[in-house]
């Protein structure tokens, strides 16, 4: 069996296996074959691959491998080369369902982490919750670069200086990370979140928790957020514009699978701000939590500026590699037996789960049936 590793897009700095992953690998006599400089963004030369036991070769011979890694998507003209092969990535099948019917009808069998069922046996390939620990920490040190003032209470004989307020709104992967880094650089943190199960989680990080009530279950919505009625919304709308006029930086991290993210923070709440504040708004490529976001752009409106960016860990490009290759490492195990060949087992919930094509179908029951 071969096990092919690409090279990501220029905007991309991670890579799906550092040298490291590779060697654990090529231990149990699979053939990994990684494309030249597939590594080099995440400072893992093709030296690193080899001295692992890998073999460094062009893309063509790659994309030839039984099994396939890469973050993102082959391009059209190479899916149509693919035909058999195995795909595994985080490919958001919720947002591409016709490209997933196109990769079903050339035979691809696709698996997307991103749709791993989220239980506790998932969690140590639980993508979402590797790469969105990295993006809470770094959305607050973004800020704090970004932010004109200390973000500590300093007392000094020159005078004092106030803690910055913080506003991080979705307390799940990311929001608790950057809970935890902004009170370590000193701020006063406030949190919103819809469900009320994470309340005890928030404050025991010491920052305080915004409550607003009647919130619809999202018990069984696998850890994500769920949509919310509109007498919620309303109420919602009203507690959350209290906390953003005395905020100076606001964290987002809002978002529902499969839909556009909700708009949080309104035109009139961003104008309540005062100049100089920042918003990092970490749910950017499924339309963001304010109506000002662009992806990949940082917009100023009257002073605010507001940071567009879900590419947040590909600026940790080593440790978000390294942590997403475990992620992998775990789920190869599920899909390679001990004699080093794939074995494909749809008794496992995770496998069936993630799976989103397979025999010419869009096999997973969510990308099939949500409109």
């Amino acid at each position: 069996m071969t096990i092919g590793l690409l090279k990501e897009p220029a905007t991309e700095t991670r890579v799906s296996l550092l040298a490291e992953a590779v060697a654990s690998i090529t231990k149990k006599n699979i053939t990994v074959l990684v494309e030249d400089g597939a590594g080099n963004g995440a400072f893992c030369s093709n030296a690193d691959y080899e001295k692992a036991g890998a073999q460094v070769r062009p893309r063509e011979e790659v994309l030839a491998a039984d099994l396939i890694l890469g973050l993102h998507a082959p391009t059209a003209a190479e899916v149509e080369k693919l035909s058999g092969k195995v795909l595994i990535g985080v490919y958001q099948p919720l947002f591409a369902k016709e490209l997933m019917k196109e990769w079903a009808s050339k035979g691809l069998t696709v698996f997307s982490l991103d749709m791993l069922p989220r239980t506790t046996r998932a969690q140590a390939m639980d993508v979402l919750s590797s790469q969105g620990n990295i993006s809470g920490y770094k959305a607050v040190l973004t800020a704090a670069a970004m932010y004109p003032r200390y973000f500590p209470m300093f007392m000094t004989a020159a005078g004092s200086i106030v803690p910055a307020k913080i506003l991080i709104l979705g307390a799940g992967v990311a929001g608790l990370q950057a809970i935890a880094t902004a009170k370590r650089l000193g701020a006063v943190v406030e949190v919103f979140d819809t469900r009320p199960a994470v309340k005890e989680e928030v404050m025991s990080l010491g920052a305080k928790f915004v409550e607003v009530e009647g919130a619809a279950d999202a018990s069984k919505a696998g850890g994500y957020a769920v949509e919310q009625s509109e007498e919620f919304m309303r109420k919602q709308k009203a507690r959350i514009a209290e906390s953003v006029a005395k905020s100076d930086i606001i964290i987002t991290t809002a978002q529902i699978p499969g839909k556009q993210a909700p708009i949080l923070i309104t035109e009139e709440m961003v104008n309540s701000m005062r100049n100089g504040s920042i918003i990092i708004d970490i749910a950017a490529a499924t339309g963001g939590n304010t109506p000002y976001t662009k992806n990949n752009e940082t917009v100023v409106i009257n002073g605010v500026s507001i940071v567009g960016n879900s590419a947040l860990p590909s600026t940790m490009p080593s440790d978000s590699s390294k942590v997403y290759g475990k992620n992998i490492l775990n789920f190869l195990a599920l899909l390679i037996n001990k004699e080093g060949l794939l074995n494909l087992n749809w008794e496992d919930d995770l496998v069936k789960g993630s799976c989103i094509t397979h025999g010419g179908k869009v096999v997973n029951e969510r990308v099939s049936s949500e409109k």
